[in-house]
């Protein structure tokens, strides 16, 4: 019963630290009004920098390297010059040229310009967007989570070299289990027992990748290093698992999508743009939810955190609350769910452009 109340305890204190660092992030002035569509795009979105929580009325933060490649070549500086400004008011002037942080995107200046003006639709009319290959939080997040990856394979590989007859010890007792999984559980029934090890690297590769990032996006102190809700990410992945498919397709893959064996030719003309389409929308749906079902929970649980902001009551927060830590308990469920989804679907596609035709 103790042990219960200490994780109560150490849930509510984590989502303390979360409730604090948003609030203290999007404190107003005034009797200006809490917008919670802005706190909550806010804090899904990357960022230049990691804001932890504020200090006698000053932001403390993580400032990450900006780097940008612009007509006169490369600029660099900490995100920390912009002084915690992402609304394009503070100018950094760096290397001949002039630059904003707007909406956690950096803009140039046009020359002669000494600050923005924007449009009706609040798109800045003097400035643009030079080459952005700067170290986001986003970015940072996922060189850590490699680090943790190597860490946790290289610890496990010299367990095992110590270890008598392989029997898997410390933090290979904690991997195998998994590893074995996602050979018994996914690669062998999606792809076959012949084919399967060659794609076992990638498979066990974008499962544990996609869980570690995806817990990592749930810890308060990372405060929305959000990776597998960023369209990009996902994309990429997709387009390796697609890139992949295509290449390793046989001609019984080919001949399915092209030329349907079995059907009438009029019948196949009509299937073969059918199938193209469907060709290219297994990756798009790859992309997409995996990105709609971890940036949902993170709206979710900020808007239910929102709610004793926008009554400004603190009978509504024991409400809010217990149900942000009911989501987070799913969440955590979901961040293995979801990397489980799409390592199973890019098997089921490697399986189906592989497999052999029937005699």
């Amino acid at each position: 019963m103790q042990i219960n109340t200490f994780r109560f305890f150490l849930l509510g204190l984590l989502f303390s630290i979360s409730l604090n660092g948003f609030a203290s992030g999007e404190e107003k002035t005034g009797d200006e009004k809490f917008d919670p569509k802005e706190m909550i795009m806010h804090h899904v979105k990357d960022a230049h920098s990691f804001h932890l929580w504020d200090w006698d009325g000053h932001p403390v933060s993580i400032s990450l390297p900006v780097i940008l490649w612009t007509d006169n070549g490369l600029t660099t500086f900490m995100s920390s010059e912009f002084h915690h400004d992402n609304s394009g008011t503070h100018i950094v002037e760096k290397n001949g040229g002039k630059f904003v942080n707007l909406h956690e995107k950096v803009y140039q200046l046009n020359d002669g310009e000494t600050s923005v003006t924007f449009d009706a639709e609040h798109h800045p009319t003097n400035a643009v967007k030079p080459y952005d290959f700067s170290i986001t939080r986003n970015v940072f997040m996922m060189w850590v989570s490699v680090l943790v990856l190597l860490l946790i394979f290289i610890g496990a590989a010299r367990r095992y070299k110590k270890s008598e007859n392989f029997v898997p010890k410390g933090i290979a007792s904690f991997v195998e289990p998994l590893i074995v999984f996602v050979r018994d559980e996914i690669a062998v029934p999606m792809i076959g027992e012949k084919t399967y090890k060659r794609y076992m690297p990638y498979l066990l590769t974008i499962f544990f990748f996609v869980w570690i990032n995806n817990i990592f996006g749930l810890i308060p102190i990372v405060n929305g290093a959000n990776v597998s809700g960023n369209i990009a990410f996902t994309f990429t992945l997709a387009l390796f698992t697609f890139i992949i498919t295509t290449l390793v397709g046989n001609k019984n893959y080919w001949k399915h999508i092209f030329w349907m064996p079995g059907v009438p030719v009029p019948m196949k003309i009509f299937l073969m743009p059918i199938e193209l389409i469907g060709m290219m929308v297994k990756p798009i749906s790859l992309m997409i939810r995996l990105f709609a079902n971890i940036t949902a929970g993170h709206i979710i649980i900020l808007a239910l955190m929102s709610l004793i902001f926008v009554f400004k009551s603190v009978a509504v927060a024991p409400v809010s609350v217990a149900f942000a830590l009911f989501i987070t308990v799913i969440e955590i469920i979901v961040t293995a769910i979801q990397a489980y989804i799409f390592t199973v679907l890019s098997a089921l596609y490697f399986g189906m452009a592989t497999e052999e035709a029937e005699h």
